[in-house]
């Protein structure tokens, strides 16, 4: 009886293994905070150096395992499809480099690559809670439509110069508030991105602020009224109090990998 007893708790024991594959508990961050604060360095990226280090496998087999909807908070889930997102991209550029852009990772470059929607984020490599997603899908599924927080736009890395600065940590649920902010009024900052000429009232903005305009408002006024918010001190107070005034344009994006060792 206790050999039977023995065999029938092996058995379900192996049933339990193979029906549940995820677990609910957030992956280690810190696994991808430590690989960040080695390798980043102003928003560019060692991606030869990221390649050799085993700390980024080891954390995306940890996200391979989580069931995101097991988690027990908003911000836990966001912030674990924000930091999906970008060790995905580290992967995706690593494992190819050297390449001048995240577009060469495919044949045919950019411009084949969107005609026949086969780009980068079209591939499906990314394992999130024992499902494969594309980056896409990730962002435009998943983050976007359910999250529905537009400073996400600020954190998620597309490993190139004219994206917002890759963080030197993870995404966490306690801070995530103050890390999405922080990162909206250092990407604003930034000259080489966007520039406010206050005397004329025209911002010139990134394109990203072109291509996901629902996200940030209905139309210019409410996009600049949310740019308010992150831009510099004075012309956020003036732009804050008038934004129908300010006339709002885009600049040249440039696709160029956001390595490290070509820094200006």
């Amino acid at each position: 009886m206790k050999f039977l007893k023995f065999i029938t708790l092996g058995l379900l024991g192996l049933i339990l293994v193979g029906t549940a594959p995820t677990e609910s508990l957030s992956p280690d961050h810190h696994l991808l905070t430590a690989v960040l604060q080695d390798h980043v360095q102003a928003g560019r990226v060692d991606y030869a150096a990221v390649a050799q280090d085993d700390r980024l496998p080891r954390y995306l087999d940890q996200l391979a395992r989580t069931d995101p909807e097991l988690l027990p908070s908003r911000a836990e889930k966001l912030a674990l499809w924000i930091n999906a997102y970008n060790a995905y991209t580290l992967k995706l550029v690593a494992d190819d480099y050297p390449i001048n852009s995240i577009h060469n990772v495919v044949t045919g470059g950019m411009i084949i690559g969107w005609l026949l929607n086969r780009t980068p984020w079209d591939i499906r490599f990314a394992e999130v809670g024992g499902k494969t997603y594309t980056l896409n899908e990730i962002e435009h599924e998943i983050i976007r439509p359910q999250f529905q927080e537009p400073r996400i736009h600020f954190a998620i890395v597309c490993a190139a110069v004219s994206c917002p600065p890759l963080r030197t940590e993870a995404f966490v649920a306690e801070r995530l508030d103050a890390q999405l902010d922080e990162q909206g009024r250092e990407f604003l900052a930034d000259e080489r991105h966007n520039e406010f000429d206050l005397s004329t009232r025209v911002a010139v903005v990134s394109k990203i602020f072109a291509w996901f305009d629902e996200d940030f408002g209905s139309n210019d006024t409410e996009i600049l009224a949310f740019l308010a918010g992150f831009a510099p001190e004075l012309v956020a107070a003036d732009m804050a109090a008038r934004p129908e005034q300010w006339l709002l344009r885009h600049g040249p994006y440039d696709w160029s990998v956001n390595n490290q060792r070509d820094r200006d």
